[in-house]
C-alpha cells in the first residue's frame, strides 16, 4: 500500500551538481524538495559534508540517537557517478550515532550513490520514525518518490535486496538499474547495526553487498522502522555528470587505468584479493591484531593469509562495485555454505572478506579458520552487524571470559575463549534474535565496561586498558602500540577511532619517515585532511594509495603519491569547473573537518578529553603481554627511556614504559591540537575557521563558550 507520493521534475547535472536534495519526514510522511545553495557547494563541497550541514540544522545539542529529529543522510558528491576513473561510486552516510551521540560518517560502494545522484538529487534526508515498516521507492526515470507500507516479511540483507531488486525490476536485464538500502535482523536488538547497498551482479546473477559499516547507522535505520531505501534509474552512462572537461577525466583515466593494468599484480594484487592481501604483512611486522590486541602476530596466521582466501574466491571476473572500477577490489565467495544459523546448508555469496573483516573475525578472536572467517562475514552482513565493532567487542568479551571476569553463567551458556568459533557464531546469531548474551555484547564495548563494573566488580580501571573503544567506537584492526602516529591517528579524530583518517603505521614504525613530534603532528594533519577530501567527492580512497606508480619512490614526497593526488585534483577540476590546486584541495577538507570537531563539541563531546584511548592501542597492559615482547621492551627502556631494568620486576618495568608512553602521546596532542590551529583543549580557534573561510556566526557561537 502507497502511503505518500510525490512527483518531480527530471532535471540536468550541472558539472556534477543537481542543486536540490530531497527530504523525507516519515512521521508524517512529507516528501519535498531543498535547494543545494552555493554556500553548501563552497562550504561543504558534497557528500559527507552535505551530510553534517544537513544534520546540524535537523538537531539540536540536545538530541539523542533515538529522538524522531536525528536524521540518515546519504550523499555522494560532484565526483560521484563518472566512469572514468576508479573508485566512483561512494555513498557517504550521516547520522547521529547510537555508541558515540556525535555525528558518524561511514562510506559505502554500491550503485545507490551514483543513481540517486541521476536520478536528480544530491543528498536524500530521512527524519522522523514510521509507525510501521515502510519502503521508500525512488524512480530516477519517471520523477516519482513514494513511500510505501512493507509487505516483505524477510528481516536480512541478502534476501531484502533480492526480493526488492526482483520485485523494482522490470525484467532480469533490468535488475542491473535497481540499488537497495536495507539492514538485517540484528540492527533491532544491537547498537552496532551496519546499512547494506546493494548491486545487481550481471555476472553472478545475483545482488552483492557493500556496507556502510561505523557506528551504528542501521540501528537508526530500524528505529525509523524502514524496512529498505530502493532507487531505480535507467540509462547510465559516462557523460551524466555533464562535467566541464570531459576530454581531462578521460586522459585521467585512461592514465591510471594503464598503472592499474600493469602494476597491482606487482604491488598489492588488489584485483585478485582485494584489501586482505595485507593479512600476512601485518603478521610480518607484528602488526595483526590478535586475543584482544594484545599480540601482532600467531603462529597460525597462515591458515588465513591472504592466498587462502585467493583459493576460495571467485577469480577471473571484475569485481568493482561501480562501473569503470579497474581495482576491482570488491571480491565474492560464491556458493558459500553457512554451517550454523537460519542459513544453514544454503548456498550463499560472501562478500569480501576486506582486511578489517579477516583481521577482526579471524586472528582478534583467535579464530584461525578460513571458513569461519567467512561464515561469521556472511552473518554479519545480512544480519547487519559492523564487522569490525562485532571483532573488537567479541575480542574485548573473551579476555574478559578469560580473566573471570565472564564465565557460562553470566554469557548463558556460551564457552567465549579466544578461538571457539562456534560460541562466537551464537554469539551473532543471539544478537539477530534479540536474545542472551548477545544483546549485551550488542551494547558495544562502552556500555558493557560499566555492566561489567557495577553487576560482576570487575576493576574499571583494567576494564578501561583493554576495552578498545574510543569515543564509544570500537577501534579498526592494527596495532598502534609501536606506532605512536598511529595512536594518533585513532585517538585525534572526528568520529573515533578508524583507520580512514590516518593510516600511518609503515611510514611511522616501518619506515622512520615521520621522526620527530612535528613531522608526526604534520602527517595528521595533512593525511586526515586528505582522505576527508575523498568522502566530500563520493570517492573511494583505495585508488589513491593501494597502487603507486613505478617512480613513485623518486617524488619529493612518496608518501603521498604526488601523480594520484594530482589526478585528483585534475577529475574535480574536470567535473566543476573550478580551478583549485592540490593546496586548496587540503583546505575544502580543512572547512568540513573543523565544522564537524564543532558539530561534536556543540554535542557535549570533541574536547581533549574524549581524545584520550585505552592504554592497549599504547602498550603492554598484563604481564603476558610485556613477556611475549621481552627484549624489545626491555631494549626500549634502557635505551628509550633510560630506565635501567636489570634487575627490576615486570611489573616496575611495566609501569615506567607506560609512564612514558602516556607522556608521549600527551605530547603529541599538543603538537597536533597546534598544527591544526586549535587551542591546547582541542577547540578551532576562531583565528583558525576565520584563515578557512568557516567563521560563520554558528560556529563562532559554539567555540567561544570553550575558549
Amino acid at each position: 500500500m502507497i502511503l505518500k507520493e510525490y512527483r518531480y521534475e527530471l532535471g540536468k547535472i550541472e558539472r556534477g551538481y543537481n542543486n536540490r536534495s530531497l527530504y523525507i519526514n516519515l512521521g508524517d510522511n512529507s516528501i519535498k524538495e531543498k535547494e543545494v545553495t552555493q554556500f553548501m557547494k563552497d562550504k561543504f563541497v558534497g557528500g559527507k559534508g552535505f551530510g553534517l550541514w544537513h544534520l546540524w540544522n535537523a538537531v539540536t545539542p540536545e538530541t539523542k540517537w533515538n529522538d524522531s529529529e536525528n536524521e540518515i543522510v546519504i550523499a555522494h558528491g560532484p565526483v560521484a557517478g563518472i566512469t572514468q576513473y576508479a573508485g566512483a561510486g561512494k555513498s557517504l552516510v550521516v547520522t547521529l550515532s547510537p555508541l558515540t551521540g556525535m555525528p558518524m560518517d561511514s562510506n559505502v560502494g554500491g550503485y545507490f550513490g551514483p543513481y540517486l545522484k541521476f536520478s536528480g538529487f544530491d543528498a536524500i534526508e530521512l527524519q522522523g520514525k514510521a509507525d510501521k515498516d515502510v519502503i521508500i521507492f525512488i524512480d530516477g526515470n519517471k520523477g516519482i518518490v513514494q513511500i510505501m507500507e512493507s509487505d516483505v516479511e524477510e528481516k536480512d540483507s541478502h534476501l531484502l535486496s533480492e526480493i526488492l531488486t526482483d520485485k523494482f525490476a522490470d525484467n532480469e536485464e533490468d535488475k542491473r538499474n535497481i540499488s537497495v538500502v536495507s539492514t538485517g535482523s540484528a540492527a533491532d536488538h544491537t547498537l552496532i547495526g551496519l546499512l547494506n547497498f546493494s548491486f545487481y551482479d550481471v555476472r553472478r546473477k545475483g545482488t552483492r553487498l557493500k556496507q556502510a559499516g561505523r557506528g551504528g547507522i542501521g540501528t537508526v535505520f530500524r528505529d525509523k522502522r524502514i524496512k529498505a531505501v530502493v532507487v531505480k534509474f535507467q540509462g547510465t552512462k559516462g557523460n551524466l555528470n555533464n562535467p566541464a572537461d570531459q576530454s581531462k577525466l578521460n586522459r585521467t583515466g585512461i592514465k591510471f587505468h594503464k598503472e592499474m593494468c600493469y602494476l597491482d599484480e606487482k604491488q598489492n594484487n588488489m584485483r585478485k584479493i582485494g584489501t586482505a592481501n595485507i593479512i600476512e604483512v601485518m603478521d610480518k611486522y607484528d602488526l595483526l591484531p590478535t586475543h584482544n590486541y594484545k599480540f601482532g602476530s600467531h603462529k597460525d596466521t597462515y591458515k588465513i593469509a591472504s592466498d587462502k582466501f585467493i583459493a576460495r574466491v571467485t577469480q577471473g571476473m571484475p569485481d568493482g562495485c561501480w562501473y569503470g572500477c579497474s581495482m576491482s577490489c570488491a571480491k565474492a565467495a560464491d556458493d558459500f555454505i553457512p554451517e550454523t544459523g537460519p542459513y544453514k546448508g544454503q548456498k550463499v555469496i560472501v562478500d569480501g572478506p576486506e582486511y578489517e573483516n579477516a583481521a577482526g573475525l579471524g586472528s582478534n578472536i583467535g579464530v584461525f579458520d578460513r571458513d569461519g572467517v567467512l561464515e561469521l562475514n556472511f552473518y554479519c552482513d545480512t544480519y547487519g552487524i559492523d564487522t569490525i565493532s562485532y571483532g573488537t567487542l567479541t575480542a574485548f568479551v573473551m579476555e574478559c571470559y578469560g580473566n573471570g571476569i565472564l564465565n557460562k553463567e553470566r554469557t548463558g551458556g556460551l564457552e567465549l575463549y579466544f578461538g571457539n568459533k562456534e560460541a562466537a557464531l551464537e554469539l551473532m546469531h543471539q544478537m539477530s534474535r534479540g536474545e542472551g548474551f548477545g544483546k549485551v555484547a550488542g551494547l558495544g564495548i562502552r556500555r558493557m565496561k560499566q555492566i561489567f563494573a557495577e553487576e560482576y566488580g570487575a576493576d574499571p580501571a583494567f576494564l578501561q586498558d583493554i576495552g578498545m573503544e574510543q569515543k564509544g567506537l570500537e577501534y579498526s584492526e592494527y596495532l598502534s602500540k609501536e606506532s605512536l602516529a598511529q595512536q594518533g591517528g585513532y585517538g585525534l579524530t572526528n568520529k573515533g577511532p578508524q583507520h580512514d583518517e590516518a593510516w600511518l603505521i609503515f611510514m611511522d614504525m616501518v619506515n622512520n619517515q615521520i621522526p620527530t613530534f612535528e613531522d608526526k603532528a604534520e602527517a595528521l594533519h595533512y593525511f586526515p585532511m586528505f582522505r576527508t577530501w575523498f568522502g566530500l567527492n563520493g570517492l573511494c580512497k583505495l585508488p589513491w594509495n593501494d597502487i603507486a606508480p613505478a617512480d613513485n619512490k623518486y617524488t619529493d614526497e612518496p608518501a603521498k603519491i604526488p601523480e594520484h593526488v594530482q589526478n585528483y585534483v585534475d577529475i574535480f577540476n574536470g567535473v566543476t569547473g573550478k580551478n583549485i590546486d592540490k593546496h586548496e584541495l587540503i583546505v575544502q577538507s580543512e572547512r568540513v573537518y573543523n565544522f564537524q570537531r564543532i558539530f561534536n563539541i556543540r554535542m557535549g563531546y570533541g574536547k581533549r578529553i574524549h581524545d584520550k584511548t585505552p592504554y592497549r592501542s599504547m602498550g603492554p597492559v598484563t604481564e603476558e603481554e610485556y613477556l611475549s615482547r621481552q627484549e624489545r621492551y626491555d631494549k626500549q627502556l634502557k635505551e628509550i627511556v633510560g630506565f635501567e631494568p636489570e634487575g627490576k620486576t615486570t611489573q616496575e618495568k611495566m609501569a615506567a614504559l607506560r609512564k612514558y608512553r602516556e607522556d608521549q602521546y600527551e605530547k603529541l596532542t599538543d603538537a597536533v591540537y597546534q598544527r591544526r590551529g586549535w587551542t591546547m583543549d582541542g577547540v578551532p580557534t576562531p583565528d583558525k575557521l576565520k584563515a578557512i573561510g568557516m567563521d560563520l556566526p554558528e560556529l563562532l557561537e559554539v567555540v567561544q563558550k570553550h575558549l
